[in-house]
């Protein structure tokens, strides 16, 4: 790799982060998180109370890249036509004859917010599987490519449940990462305070266009992973599996454990933690630092586990207490 052709992709990507500061407060390690997802190519859930800024992250980040950008507000009435698009009739009128032609719907972009993703059905929840894994969309018995590169952020409140529908198994195992947004520190929600109640409002510049982006996830691959690493990866995810050696935290809170999607996650976000880190290898840090928004949402805790008050990120961490390290990891 070209040091120098890397670091000045990097040095982009840092003022990526940088504008974002701008307008949010705090949250570094959710930013940090969802620049991992883009490198990566995949998707993230941010999952956070109301008043957060999970939809304004969102837009500020939209901002900085040179992308189009579709938001959907997702709704118990919403069709998976509002999504993907749907058939029109036209009219040529030189001939007169009518046909059918589609009608792309807001999927066809670069950056897509579903915004509480987890307040429309299932039927139309499951409209994004597709488009999420395959980055195309099927209609009519015709397929139409999205454009390059596809990249969804899907929000969704943890508490007022009524209502809400919450994502298949299959539809969570897309999303590359979950992340977790919590309460800013004291010192911050004073900032945010300052900052929200002025006159001055914060002018947002573009940073990265679609062809840095795709250059970035290109690099991502390029990162090299030790046979010892993968190794560890792979024990960690047959570890979250009951009754595979698996630890007993594993064996009496868990229905089912991550599958291969989630040891493929995982090396990809290590690759893109490390690269953001200005390193061309991964480490063993750069593994546990993405480990638990790879895994939380890939686990399917038991009714004891809710009744026990055990949490996914709790059986993550006993994962990593009870599967060894390499003998000579690389920190």
């Amino acid at each position: 790799m070209d040091k120098e052709y890397i670091e000045s992709k990097l040095s982009r990507l840092n003022e990526v982060t940088a504008q974002i500061g701008q307008v949010i407060v705090g949250q570094q390690s959710v930013v940090e998180e969802m620049l991992l997802s883009l490198m990566s190519g995949g998707h993230c859930i941010l999952e956070g109370v109301p008043g957060l800024a999970k939809t304004l992250m969102v837009d500020t980040l939209s901002k900085a890249l040179e992308l189009d950008f579709h938001r959907i507000q997702f709704t118990p009435d919403l069709m998976p036509s509002d999504i993907i698009g749907t058939e029109i009739l036209e009219e040529d009128h030189s001939t007169g004859k009518r046909f059918f032609k589609f009608q792309h719907g807001p999927v066809f972009t670069n950056v897509l917010l579903a915004d509480e993703i987890n307040r429309t059905p299932p039927k139309t929840q499951s409209a994004l599987l597709e488009a999420m894994q395959e980055h195309a969309v099927s209609y009519g018995g015709q397929r139409f490519v999205l454009p390059a590169p596809f990249f969804v952020l899907a929000t969704q409140n943890p508490v007022e449940q009524a209502g809400t529908y919450p994502l298949p198994e299959a539809q969570l195992d897309r999303f590359l990462l979950f992340i977790r947004i919590d309460y800013p520190s004291a010192d911050e929600e004073v900032e945010i305070l300052a900052r929200t109640t002025s006159v001055a409002a914060p002018d947002v510049e573009t940073v990265l266009g679609a062809e840095d982006v795709l250059e970035l996830q290109r690099l991502v691959r390029e990162v090299d992973t030790n046979a010892a690493l993968l190794r560890y990866v792979a024990d960690i995810v047959r570890a979250t599996r009951p009754h595979y050696g698996s630890p007993p935290m594993v064996n009496e809170y868990l229905r089912w454990g991550a599958g291969p999607r989630a040891g493929q996650a995982m090396i990809l976000c290590a690759k893109a933690h490390a690269l953001l880190s200005g390193r061309y290898a991964v480490t063993l840090d750069d593994i546990r630092r993405v480990s638990h928004p790879v895994l939380r949402h890939r686990l399917l805790l038991n009714f004891q586990a809710e009744a026990d008050g055990i949490s996914s990120d709790d059986i993550v961490t006993s994962v990593f207490e009870g599967v060894p390290e390499p003998e000579s990891p690389i920190r």
